[in-house]
């Protein structure tokens, strides 16, 4: 929450320069405070794991936050009950008249389709085009960051030889992004994907910048330039056991999986794994609940103006 201070205390253009949220007292006192609207696309097999991975983060700062559950209205989920989806998700078509200050659209196990071989790709195009409009800021995860750089920016996915799998250290790119508020020179998180986005291709669009990356996982972490829209390639949500249990399931399937790297102590998968990345996960969803969507968003959202991109 911000700290309410005078306005003319010689501290408060100091914080306010190492943005600090502070807030003149002349401004507090006419503050209109509302919940914050806040969607998430779960395109994930496993909905109610996943919900639950993004609700904790979400939960994590002193802002009220609403949530939608929503769903592709061209795909049913067989991984998940009707009776659940029913009772908690709304389709897309059920929200199009809606604004929302953030949307966070999940990964999907499918990467290794062309993206218009996913049944709902025409759906989820919808998706991207309504968000520029009608969300203030969103975070794209995994394929969702890949369909979505694919979408707007024309970036390319690639095929990998083996699956990025593991739990890996990356470094900060621009230290001065909202979204990175606090963090360290490096950090962890998980990866686990059969397909990557490279840098040149980024690299070649002019309103994208890359936040983070790995020097073995690659890319993580990219926004556009009003750093409304972000494309996070790793999975900062997932629990202390996600690539185990991801690990065990594909063995008992007798497929041929590698141990995720830097996971297991030891590389034993009897080992527990080291929960490393929960602080930067914590972190980067606080921040982007505060310094991205909290602070920038308009009171009315009916006041929202569209995401500028040259390119989008």
């Amino acid at each position: 929450m911000p700290i309410k201070i005078p306005n003319d205390l010689p501290a408060f253009s100091a914080l306010e320069n190492e943005r600090i949220f502070v807030i003149p007292n002349d401004r507090a006192m006419h503050q209109d405070i509302r919940a914050l609207k806040i969607a998430i696309l779960n395109l994930m097999p496993d909905k109610i794991t996943t919900e639950t991975q993004l609700l904790r983060l979400l939960s994590n700062t002193p802002l009220h936050v609403d949530i939608d559950l929503v769903q592709m209205s061209s795909h049913v989920s067989k991984n998940t009950s009707q009776e659940h989806m029913l009772a908690f998700y709304k389709n897309f078509d059920e929200i199009t008249d809606n604004r929302y200050d953030g949307l966070i659209i999940t990964g999907a196990p499918i990467e290794q389709l062309e993206f218009e071989q996913v049944d709902y790709w025409e759906e989820l195009c919808r998706v991207f085009d309504w968000s520029l409009s009608h969300v203030y800021s969103t975070i794209h995860i995994c394929w969702g960051a890949q369909a979505a750089l694919y979408y707007h920016f024309g970036v390319p996915k690639y095929g990998l030889e083996g699956k990025m799998f593991g739990n890996f250290k990356h470094h900060i790119n621009k230290p001065d992004s909202l979204i990175l508020k606090g963090f360290g020179d490096v950090f962890h998180c998980p990866h686990s994907r059969h397909t990557e986005v490279r840098k040149s291709d980024i690299l070649k669009v002019p309103e994208l910048n890359v936040l983070a990356e790995s020097n073995e996982a690659g890319l993580q972490l990219i926004s556009d330039r009003s750093e409304r829209l972000f494309f996070q390639l790793g999975h900062w949500e997932y629990d202390r056991d996600t690539l185990a249990k991801e690990y065990f399931r594909d063995v008992r399937k007798g497929l041929n999986i590698a141990v995720p790297y830097h996971y297991f102590p030891d590389n034993e998968p009897e080992n527990q794994p080291i929960f490393n990345w929960s602080c930067s996960a914590n972190l980067l969803y606080s921040n982007w609940l505060n310094y991205c969507v909290y602070q920038r968003t308009p009171y009315d959202l009916n006041d929202l103006e569209p995401v500028n991109n040259e390119y989008v």
